[in-house]
């Protein structure tokens, strides 16, 4: 018999009454011997072993050195989560990791649901709660960063007693076996950024309000985890994910609605950005759009100086223009596309085109087609709207930029 709170809660089972709570969490992936191919030789075939780290207690059929690397990544992301989400980790968490079942005699795996998840390529975490504190358990399969995956969830379900809502749950679950200290660049599977590149967008109401459960899909993981990515990366919402992540951690009551209902369309509209241009290497702190700049038609004979710089998506010029009005394009400076790259360009580019300077006109939460600035001559307004102009350069590598340039617009008399 299970339960299942709407909101906040993830399937449970009631093991002793009203105090303590089994706690099922888990993790898919699309036919892990496709998607995430072991680089490292095979071991000879032998019973599972057990290994310790600091807060890790593995059990495994791995090799020794295949294990020593999987519980320091354990460990690496263990520090990364516990920093972020301001808690310490309490006790150890239990890991059966299995490469190959049939080295796993009957009865070694405790839990039979855990095996067959494991069969499946997949991964599950069992979490006994007692309060706002749980002891977990996790089975995993050792391809495709699962353990890594399910170990998220049982830091949350030790330390807070919870792991949250499905979408924020799983969403961060996947955040966690991506996660590197001090890196904001997307790093995901490649058949996450196909699928997503390639999928109608699922809608912020989808993932954030749908009645849908733990181990459901792959592809739900994938739109989970690119809301949760923007939000926890991108500047304009980051600085309220955190305190949002921690309320509902911690049972508060928070929900998304509240954080977030006034920016809504901005939320929105940057969300279907990223997932248009979703790469492996895209930032979307360089890509963040700036919603409190101001913006303004310019006097007839005027000038405006508006500083671009490479490294960064579209920029604001802060002119409000009109289709088919006409401005004289001055622009000094240079920049590099690659930060070891010895050769300068100006805002005209490369003979690909590459390194020129570039716009859109935003209106009404839509964007027009990409066009052409370039370092001088005269810039035809093709629609009304906000001018926002960029360095055109490949969206997975707008990091590796460095330099900018300063574009003089002139409006004529």
């Amino acid at each position: 018999m299970s339960r299942r709170d709407s909101r906040y809660s993830l399937p449970v089972k009631i093991v002793f009454a009203a105090v303590a709570s089994l706690v099922l969490v888990g993790s898919t992936t699309p036919c892990l011997a496709q998607a995430a191919k072991s680089t490292t030789p095979a071991p000879a075939a032998g019973a599972p072993q057990d290994f310790r780290s600091q807060h890790f207690l593995l059990h495994t059929d791995l090799s020794a050195a295949e294990s020593k690397a999987l519980l320091e990544k354990l460990e690496y992301m263990l520090g990364i989560i516990a920093t972020y989400w301001q808690k310490p980790p309490k006790g150890i968490i239990e890991c059966y990791v299995a490469k190959d079942l049939n080295n796993w005699p009957s009865g070694s795996i405790p839990d039979d649901y855990g095996r067959q998840k494991i069969a499946r390529g997949e991964g599950v975490t069992m979490s006994l709660v007692l309060g706002s504190e749980g002891k977990s358990t996790v089975y995993a399969t050792s391809e495709g960063g699962v353990a890594q995956h399910e170990a998220v969830h049982a830091y949350c379900a030790q330390n807070f007693g919870t792991t949250g809502p499905t979408w924020y749950s799983e969403g961060m679950a996947e955040m966690g076996q991506y996660w590197k200290k001090g890196e904001l660049a997307v790093q995901v599977h490649e058949y996450v950024v196909k699928h997503i590149r390639s999928s109608e967008p699922k809608s912020l109401n989808a993932i954030v309000n749908s009645v849908e459960t733990t181990g459901d899909s792959w592809e739900n993981y994938a739109w989970r985890w690119a809301l949760c990515h923007l939000l926890a990366t991108n500047p304009n919402y980051a600085p309220h994910f955190r305190p949002l992540g921690l309320g509902i951690l911690n049972k508060q009551p928070v929900s998304f609605e509240q954080t977030y209902g006034a920016m809504a369309d901005q939320i929105s509209f940057e969300y279907l950005f990223f997932l248009t241009h979703l790469c492996n290497g895209y930032r979307t702190d360089l890509c963040a759009w700036d919603w409190k700049r101001k913006f303004t038609a310019m006097a007839a004979g005027s000038s405006r100086t508006v500083p671009v710089q490479a490294a960064r998506g579209y920029q604001p010029t802060g002119l409000l223009v009109k289709a088919g009005q006409e401005y004289e394009v001055a622009c000094t400076g240079t920049w590099k596309l690659d930060k070891a790259s010895t050769k300068p360009l100006t805002a005209a580019g490369d003979d690909a085109g590459e390194g020129k300077l570039v716009g859109v006109i935003f209106q009404d939460f839509q964007l027009s087609d990409e066009f052409d600035v370039g370092a001088s001559g005269t810039l035809k307004i093709p629609s009304d709207g906000q001018l926002h102009v960029r360095c055109k350069s490949d969206w997975a590598s707008i990091g590796d930029n460095t330099g900018a340039v300063t574009l003089k617009l002139t409006a004529p008399k």
